[in-house]
């Protein structure tokens, strides 16, 4: 087997997946394309660890603010988080750039650090060449997406890439979004920049994905502990400028009743979409939107053509488009022999980093309400981060958690937290998850002097309701 595979997007997450899993394979010449500059892929420069890094540093003012046994509060130095931030992300971007540049260095893997267009179906430009390999992986990563609001041309909105990089913010802000980014980004507008914040929620609470408890747990913790205003089942209608320079936001209410709020500035947390323009799909059978790529990582309007990471728009997940980049080099390989393709299926695991990371909310498996619409009656129990004692001695007190064990094998089905080591929990229960353990033995094989009594509570309230 002879084939030539081209990776638009090498630098990414799910493109080095790829990559990684191809290099070794005989017969497989590999095209690496990539123009970034400096290249390191989305979650490295703009993504997940630049976020990380700096909500960091608001979480040592949070939890110093929230402490009694501290005196005074300290000043976040924007100027020390961005050049902290600049100077390990440069060393994780320099670290990807050698492990794709190093597989260069094959015979049979070439790198362009070009920008790729299709010219048609099966070929693609590339600088001043232009290539038809038999098989074309697109692992382009995605965008901020700002909404298309009347006005919204006229003022200024920042987005996370220009959070990420502000080393000062006005005194107010009006956030659109509360969703993944906005969760996280809200906190450190609050606490690091020190704002006075106004977050548009189009629902009753945020985290869709999550049982009600867990939403009405963050808008809580938002509005008391960040001091946030957060207005519910608001929907913003426009934006216009004000005269001294800041931005007035229209909102229509679910009573129908219609307002405007004012602050310095607008910020834009309201999602993010493929990058896909630039790539010249009009030239091809590839028509982008709902359903153009199977659970294959193939696109439904070319076999040859494979869509991986935040670039399908499916689940743009770090985790997620690492695991799709293995399953589309796999089905790359297997679609060239003649095989069958393996569809890619996972055990739901989704991180948000709530609250500055201090009160992380995580998911693994099901929710008691996707339990429910799945056909089952599960036993679902909850306990309150409180109710730990390690949580209340480290002044970390708030939030809950949720097991959901199905009650004829007493297996875990799901679990749900929003508190302290939430983010480190979920790693604990997707093993417990995907091994299937019965939870009336799960006490006895994980329980460790570290466990937090809440998992540990968790575990023992659902065998005694079996």
């Amino acid at each position: 087997m002879d084939i030539h595979v081209a990776i638009l997007g090498a630098y990414g997450s799910a493109g080095t997946a790829v990559a990684g899993e191809l290099v070794e394979e005989p017969g497989v010449e590999l095209t690496l394309i990539d123009d970034g500059e400096p290249g390191g892929g989305l979650c490295i420069l703009r993504g997940c660890m630049p976020s990380k890094e700096v909500i960091s540093a608001g979480a040592h003012r949070f939890q110093a603010r929230h402490d009694h046994r501290t005196d005074g509060v300290p000043t976040v130095d924007l100027e020390a988080v961005v050049e902290t931030k600049e100077r390990h992300v440069q060393s994780f971007a320099d670290h990807r750039r050698a492990a794709v540049h190093g597989w260069a260095e094959r015979e049979d893997v070439t790198f362009l650090p070009e920008t790729a267009t299709f010219v048609d179906d099966r070929t693609i430009a590339v600088g001043d060449e232009e290539l038809e390999p038999d098989y074309v992986v697109i692992a382009t990563g995605s965008s901020p997406s700002i909404p298309d609001l009347p006005g919204i041309d006229d003022v200024d909105v920042m987005t996370s890439a220009d959070v990420l990089d502000a080393t000062d913010f006005p005194d107010s802000g009006i956030v659109m979004g509360l969703g993944y980014v906005g969760l996280e980004l809200v906190p450190y507008l609050a606490e690091a920049g020190e704002m006075d914040l106004t977050v548009i929620e189009h629902d009753d609470h945020p985290i869709d994905e999550a049982d009600p408890a867990f939403g009405e747990a963050a808008l809580s913790l938002y509005r008391e502990a960040f001091d946030v205003d957060v207005p519910t089942n608001a929907y913003e209608q426009r934006v216009e400028p004000t005269d001294d320079g800041g931005v007035r936001l229209v909102l229509e209410h679910d009573d129908g009743t219609v307002g405007a709020i004012e602050a310095d500035q607008l910020f834009a947390f309201t999602g993010r979409e493929p990058t896909l323009d630039g790539l010249g799909l009009e030239a091809t059978a590839l028509d982008p939107g709902p359903g153009w790529v199977a659970d294959t990582m193939q696109a439904v309007d070319d076999e040859r053509v494979f869509v991986v990471g935040d670039a399908n728009g499916r689940e743009p997940i770090l985790h997620v488009a690492k695991e799709q980049g293995h399953v589309a080099a796999g089905n790359v390989l297997a679609h060239a022999r003649g095989d069958p393709l393996a569809a890619y299926e996972n055990v739901h695991h989704h991180v948000i980093f709530s609250g500055l990371g201090v009160y992380p909310f995580a998911r693994v498996g099901h929710s008691a309400e996707s339990a429910r619409e799945a056909g089952l009656d599960p036993v679902v129990v909850t306990r309150a981060a409180s109710d730990d004692g390690v949580f209340t001695t480290k002044a970390v007190p708030e939030g809950l958690a949720r097991l959901v064990v199905d009650p004829d094998d007493g297996t875990v089905l799901g679990y749900q937290g929003l508190h302290y080591h939430a983010d480190v929990m979920a790693k604990t229960m997707q093993v417990l998850v995907e091994l299937g353990l019965d939870v009336r033995e799960v006490p006895e094989r994980a329980y460790h002097p570290t466990t937090p009594e809440i998992l540990d509570g968790l575990f023992r309230e659902a065998a005694d309701a079996l």
